[in-house]
């Protein structure tokens, strides 16, 4: 009987109790995208919490795992193998350092457990054997299928064994990077485990893995909240951020966005440099957030004006409405979030083909999508938004009915909870088979009667 009351709630099964584990709540993309799938799921009534290592929130839904000096502690002995690294380049996680996560979960007692960006020592290799419940990763970068690397730069090793690596600048085979492959291939090979990749391209990268190439993969986009982000009157955004009214606008943004090689500064910076010889000198300036203004100034071919870290969403908002292009030329990327809230702000977006960035963009319908790293369709991406006025205003429009249909919170939050439902199912499935079952926490809720 309970099976029979567990499929008849169906979509309607909104009594699960779910754990997202995060090593961040808001600092750094990956933070914000686990945050916001926890908030998507408080608002489809799931009995969700945000389980972290280093909370800045004050959120009573997000709770911290150990006290910040073992937290701190922690992430310093996991980064001590990495000494042995000094031209390392990137950022590298082996995640070797011993834990006691399983009991702080336990506390919770989560019917299923959602993995995010769970690095800086938060959640060791060896610790997703030892929960009981099913586990999600929900993958913000590749890490979880590398030898330790987040992005692999072009790498392709992660399909092997890794070892060699060139981020590590090794030199060996049995390296740093073969270690963490080996120590995750022996301690995952049982696991209880479902893969969300944010993007296609991302689940190509998945499946391509030694790892995990025989995992089921399910896409879902990440999500935001678009009465947040939402187009507002560009003057009145530009007013609020000192920006010039009488130029037309290019925005590119992102943590560390000038010094970070992967988001392709480098790339945008020849782009402009060619842009800057066909006419547009004296009708386009550059906004730039997420660095501040560098003490040696970069030569990009327009005035360029920098808004340094924004801290809140409605100051990105802000940047996002005050632009009338978004430019996101990283060279590999998971999902890309910068490029999601600045078309539900109603800027379209420029980008390369060949990343998780191609999946949001659509071709000349609310933006670019230029050949990959090809400076010179860049440049022609860029100027075809911005010379039509009547085309750029359809590009708007379109940007922001994309967002509302694909990205808006609750559509992401309504997947998730169809995944969890029917990975939740297939639990008490497997249980009915067994000698003596006994019901999951989630199923013995689920038997119950829903509350009117």
């Amino acid at each position: 009987m309970w099976k029979n009351h567990l499929f008849c709630l169906g979509q309607k099964a909104t009594n699960m109790k779910v754990l997202n584990l995060s090593a961040f709540d808001l600092a750094g993309g990956a933070a914000r995208a686990a945050y916001r799938i926890h908030q998507g799921l408080l608002s489809i009534d799931i009995d969700s919490q945000l389980m972290v290592q280093h909370k800045q929130s004050s959120d009573s839904t997000v709770i911290t795992a150990e006290s910040k000096l073992l937290a701190k502690l922690r992430s310093i002995g996991d980064a001590y193998p990495l000494k042995f690294y000094q031209h390392r380049q990137q950022i590298f996680s082996p995640q070797w350092f011993p834990d006691d996560l399983r009991r702080s979960v336990d506390r919770f007692k989560p019917d299923i457990i959602n993995l995010n960006w769970v690095c800086n020592g938060f959640v060791p290799v060896s610790a997703l054997a030892k929960f009981k419940q099913p586990l999600v990763w929900t993958l913000q970068d590749m890490w979880a299928f590398t030898g330790g690397c987040h992005y692999t730069l072009g790498c392709d090793r992660y399909t092997l064994s890794c070892g060699n690596c060139p981020q590590l600048q090794s030199g060996r085979e049995a390296d740093l990077s073969r270690a963490v492959w080996q120590r995750k291939a022996k301690a995952w090979q049982n696991l209880n485990l479902h893969i969300v990749a944010p993007s296609e391209w991302m689940a190509k990268c998945v499946k391509a893995s030694s790892l995990f190439q025989n995992s089921q993969v399910e896409v879902i986009p990440f999500g935001l909240d678009t009465t947040v982000f939402q187009p507002i009157d560009s003057r009145i955004a530009r007013e609020l951020l000192n920006l010039p009214q009488d130029k037309q606008l290019i925005l590119f943004g992102a943590i560390d966005a000038t010094e970070d090689t992967r988001k392709g500064f480098h790339l945008l910076q020849a782009a402009l440099k060619q842009l800057s010889q066909t006419g547009w000198v004296d009708r386009i300036e550059l906004v730039v957030f997420g660095s501040s203004q560098p003490d040696q100034p970069i030569d990009l071919g327009f005035p360029v004006h920098y808004l340094g870290k924004l801290h809140d969403d409605l100051s990105l908002r802000n940047a996002y409405a005050a632009a009338d292009v978004m430019i996101a030329p990283s060279i590999e990327e998971a999902f890309g979030q910068t490029a999601s809230e600045s078309l539900a702000c109603g800027t379209p977006v420029v980008v390369f083909a060949n990343t998780g960035l191609e999946a949001i963009v659509d071709h000349q319908q609310n933006g670019y999508i230029a050949d990959y790293c090809d400076t010179a369709d860049l440049a022609r991406g860029i100027a075809w938004v911005l010379e039509d006025c009547e085309r750029h205003n359809s590009l708007r429009r379109a940007a922001r009915h994309k967002a509302e249909r694909e990205y808006a919170m609750e559509v992401q939050a309504h997947r998730y909870r169809s995944l969890f439902h029917k990975i939740l199912v297939g639990v008490a499935s497997q249980n009915e088979n067994q000698p003596q079952p006994a019901l999951s926490q989630a199923t013995s809720r689920l038997d119950q009667p829903p509350s009117l």
